[in-house]
């Protein structure tokens, strides 16, 4: 689940639950849709077990958003007749997530993988430390000369 004002950014699934409260099922998709649009607030984060008959829709599938063929429609498609190779279903993702789409939370990625990594942490996070406490409190017009 995404902030619904972050929604746009993201393919949207439209849920029904399952007996699995980590698993709904996926009724209908909507690629980056517009404000007020949005089915809920499910994004899709690209990590997908396709059926292969999604294949066989991609083929059929007519450019979409950003004149691309979306993998977002072909799924809606096969969500919409299990004939075709459906249901589709989704996995309730808890946990920590950074959309490396965003360059903000690229950087926060890598920044915290990096920290995390018992190779690279320790030296790492010296670092980091010795960074933001010199050079993130320096005075910019000082740096700047003025």
């Amino acid at each position: 689940e995404v902030d619904p004002a972050q929604i746009h950014l993201y393919g949207c699934a439209a849920v029904k639950p399952t007996e699995d409260e980590d698993v709904v099922r996926i009724t209908d998709l909507v690629e980056k849709p517009g404000a007020g649009e949005a089915p809920s607030n499910y994004a899709i984060i690209g990590r997908y077990v396709l059926n292969p008959a999604v294949f066989d829709v991609l083929r059929e599938t007519e450019p979409g958003r950003g004149n691309e063929i979306q993998l977002t429609d072909a799924l809606q498609k096969l969500a919409a007749d299990e004939t075709l190779g459906g249901p589709v279903h989704g996995v309730v993702f808890k946990g920590r997530r950074y959309d490396t789409g965003d360059r903000g939370d690229y950087l926060r990625a890598i920044v915290r993988l990096a920290s995390e990594r018992e190779d690279l942490g320790p030296e790492f996070r010296t670092w980091l430390r010795r960074y933001v406490a010199e050079e993130m409190t320096a005075d910019p017009a000082e740096e700047a000369g003025a």
